[in-house]
């Protein structure tokens, strides 16, 4: 094998297919290193990185508050074990619970294992409100289109087959329902529910947002039996739409909608694992010590940038960036649909975008053409371009995306050959 240190792509590829297992379909390129918002191949060549590692390098790369955090911790403790106290573990909790509304923090490495928990806490807390003489089930409603994780609980909540049906049984007892359904949702519902599981805003599903009749008639059914409100923030949440979490949107039209549980994780530190489960006092009691834990959660370094990444947030008002620029970029995207027939849809809050294409061949090959511009992004639910940049970014960066969709879509247009397909935008 080639020296590890100036190893090729063809030979990054050559060993990965021998020594990985294959769960990947991964991009031609090897990224080494990251300035802003900007990543840099082994060529040196800068790529506008519009997807920032799937929702999670909020403050872009080789950010001094990130960087001086991670120094400082890693010179002083990384790991101890949840067996002791670490000031870091209740300075982030405290800063989560502010930001949130909720009481009480579990913290994870990863999103899907904060869900995890969740699903855990919900099945605990109807168990106790059994044995307190109440009736209440342990069924999951969750949607159509969803994605939770890919532990055996939160592939159980996922919709997509592709992730799910290999590994069956997974966890029993879920029943998925059209998203924004009302309907349907109060069809599903019964005493036997413990949990409504909802993404505020569907990432993989195609960047699909609750109605607000949906989410405020799932509110009044949980608290009509004792089921716990589930809402999933791991990619919508900390600052991605503008607020710090988009269940907060909907916070200023009456009555407040509030979970009872609340997951976070990909921006949350920046880029180092974490992940964080959030919920009410209430949901709280029915977890005593050693039902659950983690040895790597909420560890000192991670925590330690979190909060870094959280007071950066604040300090340098990014969440009004957020709304500032992701206003801008949906009106760009949708000014560019007046123009091109072949987008659908433009759905989005802040920073989490989607534009829905007619077709997904015009999606695959759109995607390859933007990548050949050196722009990254993903695609998602087959027809949608996926857009998750870092908050940092700026008009200037939207508008060199914006001229090179314009390309890619006079290029490879279907609207002369082909019907457009009806929008789903729901």
């Amino acid at each position: 094998m080639p020296n590890e240190n100036n190893m090729s792509l063809t030979d990054l590829q050559a060993a990965e297919s021998k020594l990985l297992l294959q769960t990947y379909a991964r991009n031609p390129l090897q990224l080494v290193r990251g300035e802003g918002v900007h990543l840099y191949d082994e060529n040196n060549v800068a790529y506008l990185d519009l997807l920032s590692g799937i929702g999670v390098c909020a403050l872009g790369y080789n950010h001094p508050v990130i960087t001086s955090a991670i120094t400082a911790q890693a010179a002083t403790l990384i790991h101890t074990s949840n067996l002791f106290y670490n000031r870091n573990t209740t300075e982030l909790a405290l800063r989560l619970t502010e930001i949130t509304g909720l009481d009480r923090v579990f913290f994870s490495n990863s999103g899907t294992e904060a869900w995890e928990a969740a699903l855990k806490l919900a099945r605990a807390h109807a168990l106790m409100l059994r044995n307190e003489g109440k009736t209440i089930g342990t069924r999951f409603i969750a949607m159509e289109h969803s994605f939770h994780g890919r532990t055996m609980g939160s592939v159980a909540t996922t919709h997509k087959k592709l992730y799910r049906e290999p590994f069956q049984p997974v966890m029993p007892d879920v029943v998925f329902i059209p998203y924004n359904d009302v309907a349907a949702l109060k069809a599903a519902f019964s005493s036997d529910v413990c949990g409504v599981c909802i993404e505020v805003l569907q990432g993989e599903g195609g960047i699909n947002l609750v109605s607000e009749e949906f989410l405020r008639t799932a509110r009044a059914l949980c608290d009509s039996t004792g089921a716990l409100l589930m809402l999933d923030e791991i990619q919508s949440g900390m600052g991605r739409t503008g607020k710090w979490c988009a269940y907060q949107h909907f916070q200023h039209l009456g009555r407040p909608v509030q979970p009872d549980v609340t997951t976070l994780a990909k921006p949350l530190a920046g880029g180092i694992p974490i992940g964080a489960m959030l919920c009410t006092e209430e949901a709280a009691r029915a977890i005593t010590p050693g039902m659950h834990g983690t040895t790597f959660g909420g560890n000192p370094l991670a925590t330690a940038v979190a909060i870094a990444v959280i007071d950066e947030i604040k300090q340098s008002k990014l969440l009004d960036h957020v709304n500032i620029v992701g206003n801008y970029f949906l009106q760009q995207a949708r000014s560019l649909s007046t123009k091109h027939k072949d987008i659908v849809a433009v759905r989005g809050l802040g920073l989490m975008i989607g534009i829905e294409l007619s077709s997904e061949a015009l999606a695959k090959s759109v995607f390859a053409g933007l990548t050949a511009r050196r722009i990254l992004l993903n695609r998602t639910h087959e027809t949608v371009l996926r857009f998750l940049p870092p908050f940092i970014i700026t008009k200037t960066h939207v508008d060199e995306l914006i001229t090179a969709l314009d390309a890619e879509l006079v290029q490879h247009s279907t609207a002369a050959a082909e019907p457009i397909a009806a929008a789903t935008q729901k």
